[in-house]
């Protein structure tokens, strides 16, 4: 293992997330890095809201629902966390961005991303993490874009008869 070496993902839970979680595992492997999943949360309705009305059982809750998340997405991707990979996670209260910008501090760190969607709304509703990292991190950062099993179910059309999917 290359000492100090560290591959550094977000964790965000979705499907199309699972490319990057597995492309980050392939590298981690690869350079005998240890695997650093990400994954951030902020309180809900945003930290402003919070501290007008602080719950610290309620934060409790939501830090532990993100380290569910994470864990989720193990299972989900490699059926539970996978081995030959050191792995330290971490569940960070802040921005996603941000969080990933601070954690991938060094210089010879890699940081893998999802790319996430690409349309016009969800740019507008949603700042892209991907696009922030790659403007603010101090390190490589792949952008990992989702599977074509992924592309190929949300191009579907689910009001067909869903054996002809499967014939596709």
């Amino acid at each position: 293992m290359t000492e100090g070496a560290r591959v550094i993902v977000g964790i965000s839970g979705s499907l199309a997330n699972l490319a990057a979680l597995h492309r980050a595992v392939e590298e981690a492997v690869f350079r005998g890095a240890v695997l650093v999943p990400v994954i951030a949360w902020t309180p809900v309705g945003g930290e402003p809201a919070y501290r007008t009305q602080p719950c610290p059982p309620l934060a409790r809750l939501w830090a532990q629902a993100a380290r569910e998340r994470l864990d989720e997405a193990f299972e989900q991707a490699f059926g539970g966390y996978p081995e030959g990979v050191r792995i330290e996670p971490m569940v960070l209260r802040a921005e996603a961005g941000r969080a990933l910008v601070a954690v991938a501090d060094r210089p010879d760190d890699l940081l893998v991303v999802g790319a996430g969607r690409r349309g016009r709304l969800p740019r507008i509703l949603r700042p892209s993490v991907s696009r922030y990292c790659q403007a603010h991190a101090a390190c490589t950062v792949v952008t990992v874009p989702p599977s074509e099993l992924l592309k190929e179910l949300r191009s579907a059309d689910w009001s067909a008869d869903p054996l002809s999917l499967v014939a596709a």
